[in-house]
C-alpha cells in the first residue's frame, strides 16, 4: 500500500485470470482455450492489413470498428445500431457495469459463476447480492422475480457449465421488465440456444459474447454486446468516455474474417462437442461425478480423491486444470476440452493418479 494510491484502492479485491505459464510440453486445460487454431481467413485478413500499406500502422484505427460491427449485424440480421464491440468480452462487460448496472438497488447474480463480476461490482461501486444455485448447481429464475437494479449470469454459467434454457430466459425477461437482464454468452457456441433471437422483442435483453472461445482468437481481444439501441448508446458513451480506440486495426480486420467464416467455425465447434461428449464418458468411467454441461469446459468432482491434490499431481505430469477454492466448489475441477489426443492423454493420467 502507498500514500500515492487514489482512495478504495486498497479495498479492491481484483481478478485472478488463469494461469499463463511457460512450461514446455504442457498440457493446457485450465483457461478454455480452444485447442483449434482461428480461421486461415483471420490469418489471411491479418497479413493483408499488414501488407497491404506499409504505413498503415501509423494511423489510428477506425475507432468505431464500423466493418466489425458491420459483420455482427449481418451474422444476427440485426442493425449496426444494436451492437457494440470492445477489447475483449471483459472490456464490454466493464462498460456494461458502469452504464447500465449502477442503481439505487443491488444488482443479482449466482454465487457461483463468473469471478469477474463482484471484482467490477468492487470498482465501480456496484451494490450486488448473490443468488444461491440450487443443490444441483443451477440457476432458479424464481430467484431473481424480485427488486434490482440489474442481472447478469453467463449462460452457459461459468464454472459449472449448465445451462438456462431459452423459454426460462424468457420468463426472466418478462418477469424483470424494469431492469437490464445482461445474458454473458462465452461458452453458447458449444451447445446452448443464444438469447440473441430476443433483443428485438424485449428491450431490457442486452447479450454479450466473445471471439476468444468459438472464434479461437483470445489472444486477440475481441468482444461484442448486442441490444435495444439505447442499451448500446450507454455503452458507447461509456467506451468513448474512457477509450476511443479500444480495437486495434489487426484486431478489426481478424474479427470480420472470424464471423465471417462460418464453415470454419461450425466445423472447430462440433470438434469440441464431440471431444468434450468423449472427455465426459471417460471421466464418469473414472467414478467422477460430471456436471452436464454446453460448454468446452466440464466442471468435474471426484467422490474418494481430493480435487486440490488431484490437480496437484497433474502439474506433476505437465497438466493444469483449473481448481477453485470457494466452498461449495473446492471439490471440483474445471477441465477445459482439448483435443481428442490431449483429452485421452489427460485421463490416461488422472486413472495412473487414482490408482496410485
Amino acid at each position: 500500500m502507498s500514500r500515492f494510491w487514489s482512495a478504495g484502492v486498497a479495498e479492491l479485491t481484483p481478478y485472478v485470470p488463469g494461469e499463463q505459464p511457460q512450461m514446455q510440453r504442457l498440457i493446457k486445460l485450465n483457461t478454455n482455450e480452444n485447442p483449434y487454431g482461428p480461421s486461415p481467413r483471420v490469418l489471411a485478413a491479418i497479413r493483408e492489413a499488414l501488407g497491404g500499406d506499409a504505413d498503415a500502422l501509423k494511423l489510428y484505427p477506425d475507432p468505431d470498428a464500423r466493418r466489425f460491427k458491420q459483420a455482427i449485424a449481418n451474422r444476427f440480421g440485426i442493425d449496426v445500431a444494436n451492437v457494440h464491440v470492445g477489447n475483449g468480452s471483459d472490456e464490454v462487460l466493464a462498460n456494461v457495469f458502469q452504464g447500465l448496472l449502477k442503481h439505487d438497488k443491488p444488482i443479482l447474480f449466482p454465487d457461483i459463476t463468473y469471478s469477474f463480476y463482484p471484482v467490477y461490482c468492487g470498482l465501480y461501486g456496484v451494490a450486488f447480492e448473490n443468488v444461491p444455485l440450487t443443490d444441483t448447481f443451477e440457476i432458479r429464475v424464481d430467484d431473481y422475480l424480485k427488486p434490482n437494479g440489474g442481472i447478469i449470469f453467463p449462460n452457459p454459467n461459468a464454472p459449472t457449465g449448465r445451462v438456462l434454457a431459452g423459454g426460462e430466459i424468457e420468463r426472466l425477461l418478462a418477469g424483470n421488465p424494469d431492469s437490464v437482464v445482461v445474458i454473458d454468452e462465452a461458452y453458447i457456441d458449444f451447445g446452448g440456444e443464444s438469447a440473441a433471437g430476443l433483443i428485438a422483442t424485449y428491450p431490457n435483453l442486452l447479450v454479450v459474447q466473445t471471439l476468444s472461445k468459438s472464434r479461437s482468437l483470445a489472444g486477440l481481444r475481441l468482444g461484442f454486446a448486442i441490444g435495444h439501441p439505447d442499451l448500446i448508446e450507454a455503452l458507447e458513451r461509456v467506451k468513448n468516455s474512457f477509450n476511443s480506440y479500444p480495437l486495434d486495426r489487426l484486431a478489426q480486420a481478424a474479427g470480420v474474417a472470424a464471423i465471417e467464416d462460418e464453415a470454419y467455425f461450425d466445423e472447430t465447434r462440433r470438434a469440441v462437442i464431440a471431444s468434450r461428449e468423449a472427455l465426459v464418458a471417460r471421466l464418469t468411467a473414472l467414478g467422477f461425478d460430471v456436471l452436464p454441461s454446453t460448454a468446452n469446459f466440464v466442471f468435474a468432482r471426484h467422490p474418494s480423491h481430493d480435487a486440490a491434490q488431484l490437480a496437484a499431481a497433474l502439474r506433476e505430469r505437465s497438466i493444469i486444470v483449473r481448481h477453485f477454492k470457494q466452498a461449495r466448489v473446492a471439490q471440483f475441477l474445471r477441465i477445459t476440452v482439448g483435443t481428442q489426443a490431449q483429452c485421452v492423454a489427460f485421463t490416461d493420467a488422472l486413472k495412473e493418479i487414482l490408482v496410485s
